[in-house]
């Protein structure tokens, strides 16, 4: 069995890394390839999948591009569902982090999309363009990059045309440092250290991801794009993330860790996955967690987990139970700080938020 897998973890500390460009599609809108993505990271807010699937990471046998399709359909139709209860922001909730003639930085707040759904459930950016403008005159012209909906955390908007274009180009060549804060199950041995797993779309559970191995790209083999399209049969994603740890602390009374990360090359739902697979998923990550829509730990059996990642702190079953009950269902994950020069002024920013948790 060959997977080209590693954990590595570091003793000394680690040169500041840049964060990526953000994908550009939103859940709840069913694109030509069938899959939806939100911007990358640290986002869990997703429905459960009605037909089981095997909890070892084990591919479904037989499963067909009909199957997929449907699962896909039905998830999305629960993503809809949920996108309708984001929040309705006024101008006195939102907090500015900073604002000139050209771009506006806020707080976002969990439980709030930050773009429109396909049913124009209420989202961050029509707070933010009804409330202080932008040259465009539209909301989505204001769109840069996004967090999910139980994400909170640092959300740059453009004002103008200008700034669109100079924003989407310090995204799209990462001359952006972005860290997220979060916690995690269980007491994270190492201080710090790299995660490095790569990632697939995962065809059991679409349109979640999960750790890419052989066997699960093999199970792909007959599948065709015009039935399950094009981003589920892509090769694997190589997929970095760096973490460091903040405080080891308790959970009414349960072992949590307070984490810094980074997901240096930006997948989709790479740190949720990572840390899933890296055996301490994030407390109240309802998608990737335990008993979660997605599969479990990455989708990496035991003897994966074992052989692979080989964690001898990570949090076991009863242990993220107990944790998933004290978090109520709250995910902990917070867009942290941002650094990056003004597009139009050249001016070095950098913010930070504190996280809510």
């Amino acid at each position: 069995m060959r997977f080209g897998l590693a954990v590595t973890f570091l003793a000394s500390s680690l040169a500041t890394v840049s964060a990526f460009a953000p994908t550009q599609n939103t859940w709840g809108v069913v694109q030509k390839s069938l899959f939806s993505a939100v911007e990358t990271e640290a986002v869990a807010e997703v429905a459960a999948v009605e037909e089981p699937v095997e909890a070892n990471g084990v591919a479904a046998p037989g499963i067909s591009g009909a199957d997929i399709k449907a699962r896909l359909e039905a998830q999305l139709e629960k993503l809809r569902e949920k996108d309708s209860k984001s929040l309705k922001l006024s101008k006195e909730d939102i907090k500015v982090a900073f604002e000139d003639d050209h771009i506006v930085v806020v707080d976002k707040p969990a439980g709030v999309l930050c773009v429109s759904s396909k049913d124009g459930a209420p989202n961050l950016a029509d707070a933010v363009c009804e409330s202080f403008g932008c040259q465009m005159g539209r909301s989505d012209m204001m769109v840069v990059h996004r967090l999910g909906m139980d994400t909170s955390g640092l959300v740059v908007f453009a004002k103008t045309m200008d700034a669109v274009r100079g924003m989407n180009a310090i995204f799209r060549t990462r001359k952006i440092e972005r860290k997220y804060e979060a916690l995690v199950c269980g007491h994270v041995e190492k201080d710090e250290g790299m995660i490095n797993l790569p990632l697939m779309r995962d065809y059991e559970c679409p349109p979640f991801m999960r750790i890419s191995t052989d066997e699960h790209q093999q199970a792909l083999v007959g599948l065709e794009s015009s039935e399950v399209g094009k981003k589920l049969l892509e090769t694997p994603k190589e997929s970095l993330t760096k973490y460091e740890v903040i405080s080891r602390e308790e959970l009414d009374g349960n072992a949590v860790t307070r984490v810094s990360l980074t997901s240096i090359s930006g997948r989709t739902h790479q740190l949720n996955v990572h840390l899933a697979a890296f055996g301490h998923p994030i407390v109240g990550d309802s998608t990737y967690g335990i008993d979660g829509d997605a599969v479990a730990n990455g989708g990496l059996s035991d003897a994966e987990l074992e052989s692979l990642v080989g964690t001898p702190s990570r949090a076991d079953e009863a242990l993220q139970k107990s944790i998933a009950s004290a978090a109520q269902g709250k995910s902990s994950v917070h867009a942290k700080s941002l650094k990056f020069r003004h597009p139009i002024t050249k001016e070095d920013i950098e913010l930070t938020a504190d996280a809510p948790f």
